[in-house]
C-alpha cells in the first residue's frame, strides 16, 4: 500500500456472528489523507445511538452503524435463486416508473464474466442494483467514480464487491505468462501484487481460490481507501461494504470473513 497508509490505523471488521465495527482512519504524519477499514457485513440492527471515535484529526467523530436491510434482502433472493424458485419480474408497469428516476439501496461490483448476473444471482428487479462490472471486479478511476455517482448521488446504502469461483483473470495473473496486449497486461498487473504466497502442499484449485478471496479483500480495500467519498459514508455509517464469493455451480454467494480472522486452514 501506498506510503501515506502505511501508518494508518485499522478498526476490525464486522465479525461473522453480526456484531458491527466501522472504519476508523488516522492521518499519517506526513500526509494529509486518510483510509478507512472495510467493513466484511452489516451489522444485525442499526445501532440507536451514534459511536464514537477519538482520531489523531479530531477528538470525536461520529460513527454510526450502518442498515443491514440491503444486504439481507440480498441474501434472501440468493436462496431464491439457488433453489431456482425465482420471485421478481420486470413489468411494463415497472419500466414505465423506473424511466422518471433510479433510486437503487446496492452497488454491486462484480467480474465481466457472463456466468455473473448480479440482478439474477440476487433475485432484484430492475431499478434496485447499480452494477459495475470490470475483467476481475477490479478498481479503476472510471469504476470507481461510477461508485461514487451512485453512493453520492443515488445515496446507496450498500457496496458488495463480490469474485466468483475460477475467476479467469485471477488465473491469469497466477500463471505469471506474459500477455499478448497492453490492456490485458494492465489488468494481471493489477492482480499480481495481492496475490498471497503459495501454501505448502497447496493444490492449483486452492492456490487459485487464495488468489480469488485476496483480490476480492483488495478491491473492496481500493473502493474505501481510493475514495473519498466511499470512506466518508462508510465511517459515517451510511454505506457499509461487503465481500463475497459467488460459487459457479451451486450458485450461493459466500460472504468473506474479516481477513485477519483467516487461517490458511480457514481458506479453501
Amino acid at each position: 500500500m501506498h506510503r501515506r497508509h502505511r501508518l494508518v490505523a485499522v478498526i476490525v471488521t464486522l465479525a461473522l456472528a453480526g456484531f458491527a465495527a466501522i472504519a476508523a482512519a488516522q492521518h499519517d504524519s506526513h500526509s494529509s489523507s486518510h483510509s478507512a477499514a472495510v467493513t466484511s457485513a452489516p451489522p444485525k440492527a442499526a445501532a440507536p445511538k451514534a459511536k464514537v471515535k477519538e482520531t489523531k484529526e479530531a477528538k470525536t467523530a461520529a460513527i454510526v452503524e450502518p442498515d443491514a436491510r440491503p444486504w439481507a434482502q440480498l441474501m434472501s433472493g440468493n436462496r431464491r435463486f439457488v433453489k431456482g424458485e425465482h420471485l421478481v419480474t420486470s413489468t411494463r408497469d415497472l419500466r414505465n416508473e423506473l424511466a422518471n428516476g433510479q433510486h437503487p439501496d446496492v452497488i454491486v461490483l462484480t467480474c465481466s464474466d457472463s456466468r455473473l448476473s448480479p440482478e439474477w444471482i440476487f433475485d432484484q428487479p430492475m431499478g434496485e442494483v447499480f452494477v459495475v462490472r470490470t475483467a476481475g471486479n477490479l478498481v479503476d478511476p472510471i469504476a470507481l467514480g461510477s461508485i461514487e455517482y451512485a453512493v453520492e448521488h443515488l445515496h446507496a446504502k450498500l457496496l458488495v464487491v463480490m469474485g466468483h469461483e475460477k475467476c479467469g483473470a485471477v488465473a491469469a495473473a497466477v500463471s505469471g505468462e506474459d500477455m499478448p496486449t497492453e490492456n490485458l497486461d494492465a489488468i494481471v498487473r493489477k492482480i499480481r501484487p495481492g496475490i498471497p504466497p503459495a501454501r505448502a502442499n497447496a493444490s492449483k484449485d486452492a492456490l487459485l481460490q487464495d488468489a480469488i478471496e485476496a483480490n476480492i479483500r483488495r478491491s473492496a480495500t481500493d473502493c474505501v481507501v481510493a475514495s473519498p467519498i466511499v470512506r466518508e459514508h462508510v465511517v459515517h455509517g451510511t454505506l457499509a461494504v461487503v465481500q463475497a464469493v459467488y460459487h459457479l455451480q451451486s450458485g450461493e454467494v459466500e460472504e468473506l470473513g474479516n481477513p485477519t480472522q483467516l487461517s490458511d486452514n480457514d481458506k479453501r
